[in-house]
């Protein structure tokens, strides 16, 4: 038995290699990996053995040969393959082991020149690696460490059967399908947003215990994109509490998106993607106070997400209530001290960015047969300046009102109704088919304190309906798009009850 390694991830590959040579297998290498095994004590063919051609153009083409792919390619149930391979004086390769350069490493720790990332596109790696997998009834082919001990075993035992085999062969055309994808993006131009092909690259990082449902499986799985930096959720560390369940990530997720707009110390509670909670206060304890204060029945059992560290006053506020999930970038030790005492309270560690980001591409949607792509939602400068269009102009007060519930609002499911003030979500109403019948629930729950505050729409009143409702309800000033072919009749109502309504030009649906 004969097997070439190369790889450039080491781990492993020394005791892997000691555990072949026992078994008999002749070992073919090159490079750094060849003076690794022999520094073990390996004895190790170099490839130019094989081929009889030496390593050229600065290692650029040392395996792409004949005697190399010839031997890897022929079919052994094919009398035919194996009398050219005898004519030719090639002898057959049973076993690949390889894994390829650092090419998504090297374009992502910084700066990189073009020049050094192309040198980091191996060629001589994958196309092993595809030959070897293309004949994998008869050929072994391994690109993962984890896979070393299980293959040593089995060949001890006798043979790697051709379920087995089959696997690692699909494992391996993932693993250079991932790695083309990278390369691609990272020589696609940043101002091709849609390109006419793209793939997109998966590692999986954990199974979950069910989906949304008990019935249904899950995973949670990171995009591996050179284009934007691995954070969100890849970068969760839970410190207490179950496992992260799928409905979990999804409100961690959707918190994340609110926190982002908020720089301001801010609490979100979430309840099935949605905030029934929501405030910012210079001292985080008084933020959650006032988070939970515009729902408290709804908070129960929800998700709760700061964007500052937790601290211990907070964590004594929070302890007073039931919720499945707490995210934050940071606890302090008193408060994980504290609220690790609830074994069925997830805590979870998450960095937050106090600033909304543009990406390219961010939202990718999964309908049937086939992917939405879309750029992410941002908020524009011209927006969070906007256009006063009644006859009074909010105060001050209503101004910072008006644009905290913008800011609330975009984070509600369409079509979204948010009711705030003091830097409060008094009322939400979310996801309804009528925006007349979001802002009646919206009223609804904030109740008195709706006297006076501040409401925002995600999208434009088709009709005076909605607004002539919510002044009735208390709110003295509105914030929404714009854009209705009955402007003039929403802006006339407001003007008919003295109250202030401003115009954003931007609508924020999140379906």
């Amino acid at each position: 038995m004969r097997a070439i390694i190369s790889v450039s991830n080491k781990s492993g590959v020394a005791d892997f290699a000691r555990g072949l040579q026992e078994q008999g297998v002749e070992i073919f290498s090159t490079g750094g990996t060849k003076k690794s095994l022999e520094g073990a004590g390996i004895k190790v063919h170099s490839i130019s053995e094989l081929t009889g051609f030496p390593e050229i153009l600065d290692g650029r083409v040392k395996t792409l040969h004949p005697a190399v792919h010839g031997g890897i390619l022929a079919r052994r149930d094919l009398p035919q393959h194996l009398a050219e391979l005898a004519k030719n004086h090639i002898e057959a390769i049973d076993m690949v082991v390889v894994n390829l350069y650092p090419f998504i490493e090297t374009v992502t720790r910084g700066e990189v020149s073009l020049d050094e990332a192309v040198e980091n596109i191996d060629i001589g790696g994958p196309t092993m690696i595809r030959s070897a997998a293309k004949n994998f009834p008869s050929v072994l082919v391994i690109v993962d460490p984890e896979d070393y001990s299980p293959i040593l075993q089995k060949l001890r035992q006798g043979d790697v059967d051709l379920q087995e085999r089959k696997r690692l062969a699909q494992k391996a055309f993932q693993h250079v399908a991932i790695y083309d994808t990278a390369i691609s993006q990272y020589l696609r131009e940043e101002e091709t947003v849609f390109p006419q092909e793209m793939t997109l690259a998966l590692k999986k990082a954990y199974n979950l215990r069910y989906g949304e449902n008990p019935h249904q499986k899950a995973a949670f799985y990171v995009e591996q994109n050179v284009r934007q930096k691995q954070d969100g959720l890849a970068s969760l560390s839970q410190l207490n509490g179950p496992e992260v369940s799928f409905n979990n990530l999804l409100d961690f997720d959707s918190a994340l998106n609110i926190l982002k707009n908020f720089v301001a110390p801010t609490v979100a509670i979430l309840k099935h993607l949605n905030s029934c909670g929501l405030a910012s206060h210079d001292k985080l304890a008084e933020a959650y106070r006032r988070a939970l204060s515009g729902d408290p029945i709804a908070a129960f059992g929800g998700v709760v997400a700061s964007n500052r560290p937790i601290d211990l006053a907070t964590a004594q506020e929070i302890n007073k209530t039931h919720f499945d999930a707490i995210i934050a970038p940071e606890f302090e030790k008193g408060a994980l001290e504290l609220l690790g005492r609830k074994k069925s309270l997830r805590l979870v560690e998450i960095p937050i960015a106090d600033s909304y980001q543009l990406t390219a591409i961010s939202d990718f949607r999964h309908v049937a047969g086939g992917f939405l792509v879309q750029t992410s939602d941002f908020f524009s400068e011209s927006e969070l300046q906007p256009r006063i269009v009644t006859n009074r102009q909010p105060t001050q007060q209503e101004l910072s009102d008006l644009l905290f519930a913008w800011k609330a609002v975009k984070g509600v499911k369409s079509n979204a109704i948010v009711i705030a003030r003091d830097k409060t979500l008094l009322g939400m109403g979310a996801g309804q088919p009528s925006r007349v019948v979001s802002v009646e629930i919206a009223l609804q729950r904030a109740g008195k304190q709706a006297k006076g505050s501040a409401l925002a729409s995600d999208a434009f009143f088709p009709f005076a309906d909605g607004p002539e409702l919510a002044i009735k309800g208390g709110v003295t000033a509105i914030i929404q798009p714009g854009g209705s072919v009955r402007d003039e009749e929403v802006i006339a109502v407001a003007n008919k009850y003295n109250i202030a309504m401003v115009f954003t030009g931007v609508r924020h649906f999140r379906h």
